[in-house]
């Protein structure tokens, strides 16, 4: 058995172990943070969100636990709104009963908090080469920039409607981007690509990105050539969301000839092709959704039934008896 809130420490868990930072640069952050709430003045420590004393991961949160014991079923989807928890209520309502709602995207909380989880981005950069002023100066602009699209949005709509109709809800956007990362690392270590080429061949062996393709939103190349050398890459496949279009000179400078990334900004395009950078964009919604399958997958291993919707491909690996 399990409750929604072991559910969401598990994920904690394999975010951390999938984590390119290691485990000393998580450890240190979190050190970092209940420092920062040591030094509060009283008056301002109500205002502290306590789970990031423990949860590196400010953009994945539980929004709504009603104390459920035996989660038996979970409604998993990319995207959740307040559609996806009518969706999940009508179920319960047909004798289906969904006890637990989990969406990769953030909403309330965790999507304000989008920007402060993208200091994990400056971190694998440094690991990259770039040094860490540098790093940490780009990705500082591009922070204010993504906490400032997020500010006006209406963060809390999803979980009002969780909260009326008592509907479990959670997100797990970095804890999956973690997860898809090391597992594309992984694959292309084993298979080491030489050309670009290659590299699309690799990805189209997975599931997901296979059904992707056929749907006309697999893998693409959309700077280099299927023939120009892979050389030294790196993999973008966390961090919130896409970095500074200033970071592909850097990285270039320092030594890496290709990216694959999930998605990308056409000036973030732009910029690398300047720098003469291969880019390989994997896709958004099957590049979520293994990283989501990856985690859901452990679920089922524990006896959860899982129903996928909301733009989830959902491709299960464990073994059917």
């Amino acid at each position: 058995m399990m409750a929604v809130k072991q559910i969401f420490e598990l994920g904690l868990k394999l975010g951390m172990e999938a984590d390119p930072r290691g485990k000393k640069i998580i450890d240190r952050y979190l050190g970092r943070q209940q420092k920062e709430y040591d030094d509060l003045k009283p008056s301002d420590k109500k205002y502290f969100d306590k789970d990031r004393l423990t949860n590196p991961y400010p953009d994945c949160a539980i929004h709504v636990d009603n104390g459920k014991k035996n989660v038996k079923r979970v409604l998993a989807g990319i995207d959740i709104t307040a559609a996806e928890i009518l969706l999940a209520s009508q179920l319960n309502e047909r004798g289906q009963a969904i006890d637990l709602v989990i969406s990769h995207h953030p909403v309330g909380k965790a999507l304000m908090n989008l920007q402060d989880v993208m200091e994990l981005t400056a971190d694998v950069y440094e690991q990259e080469g770039v040094p860490v002023h540098v790093a940490e100066k780009i990705m500082e602009e591009r922070r204010k920039e993504v906490g400032r699209g997020v500010h006006p949005l209406n963060h809390f709509q999803a979980i009002d409607t969780a909260k009326i109709l008592g509907i479990n809800f959670m997100s797990t956007h970095t804890i999956t981007d973690n997860m898809v990362d090391k597992f594309i690392r992984d694959i292309l270590k084993k298979t080491k690509p030489e050309v670009i080429k290659e590299v699309i061949s690799t990805l189209l062996s997975i599931p997901e990105y296979d059904y992707a393709n056929h749907l006309g939103a697999g893998p693409r190349i959309v700077s280099g050539a299927p023939y120009h050398r892979v050389g030294r890459y790196m993999v973008e496949m966390t961090g919130g969301t896409n970095p500074s279009s200033k970071v592909y000179q850097q990285l270039s400078n320092y030594g890496i000839s290709t990216i694959v990334a999930m998605h990308m900004k056409d000036d973030s395009m732009l910029k690398a092709g300047e720098h003469h950078m291969n880019v390989i964009l994997s896709g958004h919604m099957s590049s979520d959704s293994l990283g989501m399958n990856l985690y859901l997958d452990e679920l089922e291993k524990r006896g959860i039934e899982v129903v996928p919707c909301g733009g989830l491909i959902r491709v299960s690996r464990n073994k059917k008896k």
